[in-house]
């Protein structure tokens, strides 16, 4: 970023020279010579624009200023010097010439803020450097573009409305160029839910500004204010009211939207009251809540904000409870027959568990659960695979209308591909499948399971494929001893979502693999979820990974090479062992994802073991395929990180929480 940088370090190297890093630059004798405006053109010193884009007003403007310039490095950056030079060039003089050319028409009306900014002179480059910021904002992706223009655009308009000095007035025009040439906002549709949330941050937007112009001085265009000389009664009730019904705007409830166009009308027509006496009226009081001045400057905000919650009326129709889908609500026999019929994922048997809720689309059906505000999508869509696109769009629709955010977890490639436009992706694992067709475990990468395999045969153990349901009661004990055994270790509770307990192994379409000793011991336990394809059983889901304590070492080795065996003689084309967290092999250039993933799992490692599990698998040597979390922007994960968090630990305390985050960051030091 070479222009950024020689434009930062010539402005540090004038304020040196000129003491204008610790003195007011305003003061000087050479301020009335080098500064820029409207009395500077009428006297002819056309030079002042270049002269003036050097110098600094006050000391510590310099910290701004030198902020602001995050916009012409980011510019650089991404489109190159020529780019960032032109746009800072072309922002700063029409910012200038036009800002002087709108206060000498407005001059010639009794408007007295005009007359008095019509004889302002102004020093500094933030004209230019607002048009850099404008057209980096313009970069960003979807939806962050159109919130920097949002915080682009309402800071200008605030700034021009109550204080309103020529620099305001500069910053406006440099960031109205750029919108109206780059056209950065096309109108274009935006999702429900990002109608809401700019509807959540304009009032709350407004009432920090009341509360601040409450408190603080302005001289805008409407009039002065003195110390503490705004409305406190009125923007009591406005902050109050506001505040109250901001989460609702943001859930799209319909009282919410119903409130807050009441109270944005009020403030409309207080403002065009107050505006229509000073015009009949003008040695009246207008002073009986507050300055005249706010009241018509803050009217003008909560205009804008109710011709906005008008235009986007139809986002705000959500009901606290509302179901998801169309009539009928699916049952889980509904989800059996459709798998059965459709088939799904490695994943999809799971949408068979208690604790989901189904919503049905005009094809197929969706599982979720609904935490900490979210439509929390198990896997992938169930139904004809053709389906899949509509059913996503169809459900995505169905919880932002609800309130809810959408997001879909553990989702495969064909999944990721037809998830809505300009929705984000993150690989949080990797399903690690195994192909049974021609399966030998010959050759010299067999060998660990090859050896477990015959060490089972000398050792007498025994491989039982069964179902729970069909054990004496005295095996089934054993099964519940080891499970609670090993839940008894951890410090949180039985995990659910995407993890099973006996509970779920109960299912009669689930299998068992048992390891008998020749004692008539259980040593360990796989459980087995049915993969359906075309009406047929294709492959398994390893679940349950279960060990008796001081039994066979190798049992697991045992187990999963006996089931694939007997898995392969059935007909059934895969096993999958089931996704590995945190152990994905990002690409050299895949930058923070790769590097989070890394510190994340060597955090975790002590306490969940995922890349020993990992290392684990990788005797099967199995294929992968990801299997990523689908959302729509940053602004969702740490309501997702929320719900997920109950998804996985519905039952988990707070206590038991903490102390598994004091059990991690004690590992970490280690």
């Amino acid at each position: 970023m070479p222009a950024t940088i020689v434009f930062v370090l010539v402005l540090l190297a004038v304020g040196v020279i000129w003491q204008g890093l610790w003195s007011s630059f305003r003061h000087s004798p050479l301020f009335a010579e080098v500064a820029y405006g409207l009395p500077a053109f009428l006297e002819g010193r056309w030079w002042t624009p270049v002269t003036g884009t050097f110098f600094v007003v006050h000391p510590w403007v310099y910290v701004i200023t030198i902020v602001s310039f995050v916009g012409m490095g980011y510019l650089e950056w991404r489109r190159g010097s020529r780019v960032a030079l032109a746009y800072y060039t072309v922002g700063q003089l029409f910012a200038i010439f036009a800002s002087a050319l709108v206060l000498w028409i407005l001059a010639f009306t009794p408007w007295p803020w005009a007359q008095r900014e019509a004889l302002a002179l102004d020093v500094g480059p933030s004209g230019g450097t607002m048009a850099c910021l404008a057209a980096a904002a313009s970069l960003l992706p979807s939806p962050w573009r159109s919130r920097a223009w949002l915080v682009l655009l309402g800071g200008a308009a605030v700034a021009l409305l109550y204080w309103g000095s020529l620099a305001d007035v500069e910053h406006a025009l440099a960031i109205l160029l750029v919108l109206v040439v780059a056209r950065p906002l096309r109108i274009r549709r935006v999702s429900v839910q990002e109608q809401r949330f700019v509807a959540l941050v304009a009032v709350l937007a407004l009432a920090a500004i009341e509360t601040l112009t409450s408190i603080v001085p302005t001289d805008g265009p409407f009039g002065r204010t003195a110390l503490g000389g705004g409305s406190w009664i009125d923007t009591a009730i406005d902050v109050v009211i506001l505040l109250l019904v901001a989460r609702g705007l943001l859930r799209g409830r319909r009282w919410a939207w119903v409130i807050a166009l009441i109270l944005a009308s009020i403030n409309v027509v207080l403002g065009i009251l107050v505006v229509a006496l000073y015009v009949a009226l003008p040695a009246a009081d207008l002073t009986w809540d507050g300055d005249p001045s706010v009241t018509v400057a803050t009217a003008v905000l909560w205009a804008i904000l109710l011709v906005y919650l008008a235009w986007v009326r139809g986002a705000f129709r959500g009901r606290r409870r509302a179901t998801l889908g169309v009539s009928p609500t699916p049952t889980v026999g509904d989800v059996r027959q459709m798998l059965h019929a459709s088939g799904g994922g490695t994943l999809s048997w799971m949408t068979t568990w208690e604790g989901l809720s189904y919503a049905r689309t005009s094809s197929g059906i969706v599982a979720y659960q609904r935490r900490s505000g979210v439509a929390l999508v198990l896997a992938d869509p169930l139904g004809p695979p053709e389906s899949r696109a509509e059913s996503v769009h169809e459900f995505v629709t169905m919880a932002e209308t609800a309130g809810l955010i959408p997001c879909f977890f553990s989702a495969d490639e064909a999944t990721r591909a037809v998830a809505p436009e300009g929705w984000r992706n993150l690989i949080v694992a990797d399903d690690t499948i195994v192909d049974l067709e021609g399966l030998e475990f010959t050759g010299k990468r067999w060998a660990p399971v090859r050896t477990s395999l015959n060490r089972a045969g000398r050792e007498e153990m025994t491989f039982r494929m069964t179902r729970l349901a069909d054990e004496p009661w005295g095996i089934q004990q054993q099964l519940r001893a080891i499970s609670d055994m090993w839940v008894g270790d951890k410090g949180l509770p039985e995990m659910g979502f995407t993890l099973g307990t006996l509970h779920e192994a109960a299912d009669p379409e689930v299998r068992l693999a048992l390891a008998i000793s020749p004692h008539g011991d259980v040593d360990g336990f796989l459980s087995w979820l049915p993969v359906y394809a075309e009406g047929r059983i294709e492959g398994w889901t390893l679940d349950l990974m279960r060990r008796r304590e001081g039994g066979f070492g190798p049992v697991m080795e045992f187990l999963i090479g006996s089931s694939a065996r007997f898995f392969a003689d059935e007909g059934a084309r895969t096993m999958s062992l089931s996704g590995a967290p945190l152990t994905h092999d990002y690409p050299a250039d895949a930058g923070i994802i790769a590097d989070v993933t890394e510190r994340l799992a060597d955090m975790l490692e002590p306490v969940y073991g995922f890349r020993s599990l990992h290392r684990f698998k990788e005797k099967f040597h199995p294929r992968y395929e990801s299997l990523y979390l689908l959302y729509r922007d940053e602004a969702d994960l740490p309501r997702i990180g929320m719900a997920l968090t109950r998804a996985f630990l519905p039952d988990a305390s707070l206590r038991q929480l903490a102390g598994s985050s004091r059990e991690l960051l004690q590992s970490g030091r280690t």
